[in-house]
């Protein structure tokens, strides 16, 4: 057996060379200690890392200098509730109204203007639909209502929000019906000439 002498000369020596070991050098050579097999090639990784620029940073000239475009415009729901409001106060009847048909038309026709674009980006987005089918029938029927009470202010309006609506209870003519569309070939001449 090993003398007490030797196994205290044996731990020494082994914990000098694990300590040299697992400290970084400064700087130098990678130096690898083969007798424990531990190797220090990590720390051939670290100082390559450290001598590498770094190309990732900006400075603060570079960052001012960057055109943004898109990232600087104004959201649509922003835009489209400034331009609510602005419709508001352009057809309310006094300075406190909040519930009065013109103000409540105004609002709604802004909102399903937003939500039609909306739907023309995301034809799939069927909730939002749904929601559009519900306010297009509140306001045609707070335009019904409005054409009993005041039938110059639904006139009014009409005419300043650019509605199509149609007045219940009134038969509308041809060129109501089929004036938007463009004019078709007569059939009868067609007929005529076959026979």
């Amino acid at each position: 057996m090993f003398s007490r002498a030797v196994v205290i000369a044996f731990l020494a020596a082994s914990s000098a060379l694990v300590s040299e070991a697992f400290t970084a050098p400064a700087r130098g050579p990678v130096r690898t200690c083969t007798s424990l097999g531990v190797s220090l090639s990590a720390v051939d990784d670290v100082t390559e890392a450290a001598e590498e620029p770094a190309d990732f940073l900006f400075s603060e000239s570079e960052m001012e200098d960057e055109e943004s475009g898109e990232e600087d415009a104004t959201p649509a729901r922003f835009i489209s509730a400034a331009r609510i409001q602005e419709l508001r106060v352009a057809h309310r009847r006094h300075e406190t109204d909040t519930g009065s048909p013109e103000y409540q038309v105004a609002g709604i026709t802004e909102r399903i203007s937003h939500l039609t674009n909306h739907l023309k980006e995301h034809p799939k987005d069927f909730s939002t639909r749904r929601g559009l089918v519900a306010l297009v029938n509140k306001r045609r029927r707070l335009l019904n209502y409005l054409y009993r009470e005041d039938e110059q202010r639904y006139v009014d309006i009409v005419k300043a929000l650019g509605i199509r609506h149609k007045v219940p209870g009134a038969i509308p003519s041809k060129e109501d019906t089929y004036g938007r569309f463009p004019p078709q070939k007569s059939s009868k001449g067609k007929s005529k000439q076959k026979k």
